[in-house]
């Protein structure tokens, strides 16, 4: 309401003030163009009465003239003209003044530029010895006139309209100030316009029936947000439409929602085409379960439509967190099924090398290759079965008595036992440790930096090095294992401290290795609150960091 009456007074203001300088210019111009047009008609009859007396001194009287006369003959050649030499003007016999001058013996014209900024009025008079004296003056066009007092109009302009805004303001705002003061929520006290008595009145009695009910209301909804927000499970509740009514935190946590959610359709929270199609279902009055990931959980939903009397009023979708349950259930199939497969594979060997000695089949010569390869697969075994016990017992969260741990005389140690090793594949094993201790279980730290080193000789290259590094970072103690070998690609970085995971399995059954010691890293590592930072490209080498 304020803005419409500060914009009709504004427009009234403004149209005025246009339609006034409108039509002030007009009448100006109007005024001072035939005053001017008199003049000019005067001065060339005043100057014809000269010449017709004194013919032969005409050029002077036509050149102290303040106007531009030119004397044409009656066969239209230009005699002379007091502004342009009369040589270089063309014949003027067709001329409107001059041919309206022969015939009636006086005739005027006007012309205007080319660009309509100024016109030329022309007079002319018909002389005792037949010639044509022509009086010319060039006015200003309403065009060029209004282009020449623009700046004035503007300037009065902007200062009505500074004018206009001021008082258009203080209008609106007298006007509509008792209206802003109204408090709606006492109706009833309210001091405005006797036309508005009656509305007040019923939006008094309006508002005491609607905060009967709405604290009514409130007390149900909170009672029904406490119970629903303390629930672990994800609840929605949907109208029959697929309106979101009600998200718990749960639900809200798990579809990365907030509390806008509410009112708007359930697509705008998850449009993937599985819960859609069981949402829709569940609104046709079927019931849907469905598993589902998110944010790195697994969730099992269970959807069902709210019937009251034959009517679906809505549709409720219940969310239990299963993450726990379905990643041990993997890991215990990945587990089973990794598990048969190493244990099986050296173990076929032993039998296949036992029975070719047992029947006697083995070649005499060959008898010491043989038991050789169940020597070796016997120990990968026992190294295996090792590994596992590890396992089994970091996954067990057992807390084991921790000490001051020197990493220098743990890597030295390593060092020691992994000298063979690195001997016979050419592997130079350097180390670059300062003088660090820490506080942790001696047994984990040494598996940690083993295996980092065992990897690091096993999959290097033929005279590559391995560089062991202890050192402070900040407030960390840093342990960093890097070589010269194959390196891993990329899409392997994520994986490859996953049990039994495998960059290239026929590559890893040729070096050794159970598969499971990074994965032992990864729980000692986690076990000791610290991280594991992974660099490697593919031919280029590894370097492992583990931050404690």
């Amino acid at each position: 309401m304020k803005k419409k009456i500060f914009c009709s007074v504004m427009l009234a203001v403004m149209t005025v003030l246009v339609v006034d300088i409108a039509v002030t210019t007009g009448f100006l111009y109007n005024y001072f163009s035939k005053a001017q047009i008199e003049q000019l008609r005067s001065q060339l009859h005043y100057t014809a009465t000269i010449m017709n007396a004194y013919e032969g001194n005409y050029i002077k009287v036509l050149d102290n003239s303040t106007y531009r006369f030119t004397l044409i003959a009656s066969d239209g050649t230009v005699l002379h003209d007091t502004k342009i030499n009369s040589a270089e003007m063309d014949n003027h016999l067709d001329r409107e003044e001059i041919e309206e001058a022969l015939a009636t013996g006086e005739g005027g014209s006007t012309r205007y530029s080319s660009t309509l900024t100024e016109k030329t009025i022309y007079a002319s008079l018909k002389l005792d010895n037949g010639a044509i004296l022509r009086a010319s003056i060039s006015q200003k066009t309403v065009i060029s006139l209004g282009l020449s007092m623009l700046p004035y109009i503007i300037g009065i302009a902007l200062l009505a309209a500074v004018i206009s805004f001021v008082l258009a303001k203080r209008t609106a705002k007298n006007i509509t100030e008792p209206l802003s003061r109204l408090d709606l929520n006492n109706p009833a006290e309210n001091n405005t316009y006797d036309e508005l008595v009656p509305i007040l009145s019923k939006l008094n009695k309006q508002h005491k029936q609607i905060k009967s009910q709405r604290d009514a209301l409130q007390q149900k909804q909170d009672e029904f947000e406490q119970i629903v927000s303390s629930m672990n499970e994800g609840l929605v509740l949907l109208d029959e439409h697929g309106i979101i009514l009600s998200m718990n935190t749960a639900a809200k946590k798990m579809f990365v929602a907030d509390e806008t959610i509410i009112g708007k359709n359930f697509l705008t929270v998850d449009r993937t085409p599985e819960i859609n199609k069981v949402v829709n279902d569940a609104l046709a009055g079927h019931h849907r379960e469905l598993r589902i990931q998110r944010n790195g959980c697994e969730y099992q939903l269970n959807i069902s439509s709210i019937v009251s009397e034959t009517k679906k009023l809505g549709t409720v979708i219940l969310a239990f967190d299963i993450t726990d349950k379905a990643f041990a259930e993997r890991n215990r199939r990945e587990f089973t099924t990794n598990i048969t497969h190493e244990l099986k594979t050296p173990l076929q060997s032993i039998i296949g090398s036992a029975e070719l000695l047992e029947t006697g089949l083995a070649k005499p010569e060959d008898i010491n290759k043989f038991i050789g390869n169940i020597h070796k697969e016997a120990t990968h075994l026992a190294n295996l079965i090792n590994d596992i016990i590890h396992l089994s017992q970091l996954d067990e969260n057992t807390e084991p008595a921790t000490e001051t741990v020197d990493l220098s005389e743990v890597v030295n140690e390593v060092a020691d036992v992994l000298s063979d090793s690195a001997d016979k594949k050419g592997v130079s094993l350097l180390i670059d440790c300062e003088p660090l201790c820490i506080k942790g279980v001696r047994r984990y730290i040494y598996e940690i930096i083993y295996n980092l080193c065992d990897n690091a000789i096993r999959y290097n290259i033929d005279g590559g090095k391995v560089i062991v590094r202890i050192y402070n970072d900040k407030a960390n103690t840093v342990i960093e294992v890097s070589d010269t070998g194959i390196g891993i690609s990329p899409e392997h970085h994520a994986r490859i401290f996953e049990r039994f995971y495998r960059v290239d399995k026929s590559h890893s059954k040729k070096t050794g290795g159970t598969g499971l010691g990074l994965s032992i890293v990864k729980h000692a590592v986690q076990f000791h609150s610290g991280k594991l930072e992974l660099e490697s490209k593919l031919g280029k080498g590894t370097t492992i960091k583990v931050i404690l």
